[in-house]
């Protein structure tokens, strides 16, 4: 992509709304724009990072059998109040009326959705396990969203749901999750630690929330070093039996938030040696709740034996959106964002110093096609800007590779390729930085 073509409007300037990291930065790196209060337009680059988190979000769902579906945005009053969560919610769900009348609300949240849709479509043993997900957009009436798309009124979501004859089916379910919510994050360049938690208005008895480490954190999380150093992807492959051996070691570790805290029982489990206290941002939510929502919705099925009983479920969210922003939280200096490759929105900024310059420009072109025919994406920087202007850019926006092509190195047969999570730079041949960069 040229980026004299691309709708890239960064800002000099901080704007004076943004209070946090990742707000300043999508803000400045032309990534969001707001529509209204905690509700943003999603521009060109902050998109492809979004569709870059989804697409890994949605691999792991279904490397481990989850099926998608898609469910409407607005939903009908009439389920919420068979569950009983209707009045319950409070006012950050969204009420409103049709044209004849009807109630309806704007989903923050679809479990009754979901337990309808299988209902109708499930009736003995045979229909069970099932696992199904969405990616879809949500809305939370925030009484004061704040913090970019961290904390927005509408965000998107992965929402998938469990669906069991029976608890010990169900708990399988969601170790199975649990674990691949590890792999998922890991896959992005995070590292996210999983911590018991509470129900909240989702309900159930058993619930983990899943904490990206960063330092501008707004819980303090308290864990063993042994943890953070836990290979998570190489250490699960295909089997039911990988699953359950690594959640019962994560889960067997001390991992407390602080308000969960308990110093004695810290130190009586994690020497004091191996004792990490970090920040964390939550960025995914997995619940069991059993019966809560299939026992009013009569969502029922036939055992072995004839016997009719409710289905056992569990919920399990990622916050997609929100991960943009986390993810920027956990990675950027002093210069701008400093983009994880799995996610990056595009791999490699290729800046042509002199476009005026017919050498550098046909330099700077050959290079760009090679780099795309070895499936590499590339944001081609072929403005009259100035060199400084350039450089500034491209480390704001925090693409994790520059190849610089200027005049002096297209007359000595070598551009200048450089890091930009490290600022390594060095002097290479365009034939090595298709080959270093080259998508296998």
């Amino acid at each position: 992509m040229r980026l004299s073509q691309y709708f890239l409007p960064t800002l000099k300037e901080t704007p004076a709304e943004a209070q946090v990291v990742s707000h300043r930065l999508m803000l400045r790196a032309g990534m969001i724009r707001q529509a209204s209060a905690g509700i943003y337009n999603w521009l060109p680059l902050g998109y492809a990072v979004l569709k870059n988190i989804e697409r890994i979000v949605r691999e792991e769902q279904d490397r481990v059998g989850s099926q998608e579906v898609l469910m409407p945005t607005i939903q009908s009053a009439d389920l919420w109040r068979q569950s009983g969560r209707y009045e319950d919610y409070g006012k950050e769900m969204l009420r409103i009326r049709d044209r004849h009348d009807r109630e309806m609300l704007y989903g923050p949240t679809h479990e009754e959705q979901i337990t309808e849709i299988f209902k109708h479509g499930a009736k003995s043993y045979r229909d069970v396990p099932q696992n199904l997900y969405q990616i879809q957009w949500k809305f939370r009436d925030e009484i004061r969203p704040r913090f970019g798309v961290m904390r927005g009124r509408e965000f998107l979501m992965k929402d998938g749901y469990s669906f069991d004859i029976d608890y010990e089916s169900a708990m399988r379910a969601y170790r199975l999750m649990f674990v691949t919510y590890l792999r998922t994050f890991a896959r992005m360049g995070l590292q996210a630690i999983p911590v018991e938690a509470e129900t909240g208005p989702i309900g159930g008895s058993t619930s983990h929330e899943f904490c990206v480490l960063a330092d501008t954190g707004e819980t303090e999380i308290y864990c063993p070093d042994d943890l953070l150093k836990f290979d998570v992807l190489g250490s699960v492959q295909n089997s039911v039996e990988d699953y359950g051996q690594i959640f019962d070691y994560v889960t067997s570790q001390y991992c407390r938030t602080d308000d969960r805290h308990e110093p004695e029982e810290f130190d009586r489990m994690v020497p004091a040696e191996k004792q990490v206290q970090r920040r964390g941002i939550e960025v995914g939510h997995i619940f069991y709740f059993g019966t809560k929502y299939s026992e009013p919705l009569d969502a029922t099925i036939s055992t072995r034996d004839g016997e009719t009983v409710p289905v056992h479920m569990g919920s399990y969210g990622i916050g997609v959106s929100r991960v943009v922003g986390a993810i920027i939280e956990a990675f950027h200096d002093d210069s701008g964002i400093v983009w994880p490759e799995p996610v990056a929105p595009f791999t490699v900024g290729l800046i042509n110093v002199k476009p005026s310059d017919e050498s550098c420009t046909q330099a700077a072109e050959d290079l760009e096609r090679r780099l795309q025919e070895a499936g590499v994406s590339v944001l081609h920087d072929d403005t009259p800007e100035s060199a400084g202007a350039k450089f500034a850019q491209m480390d704001l926006i925090g693409l994790p590779w520059q190849v610089i092509v200027g005049p002096k190195g297209v007359k000595s047969g070598h551009v200048e390729l450089k890091h930009r999570a490290t600022g390594e730079r060095q002097d290479v041949s365009p034939d090595s930085v298709v080959g270093k960069l080259a998508v296998a």
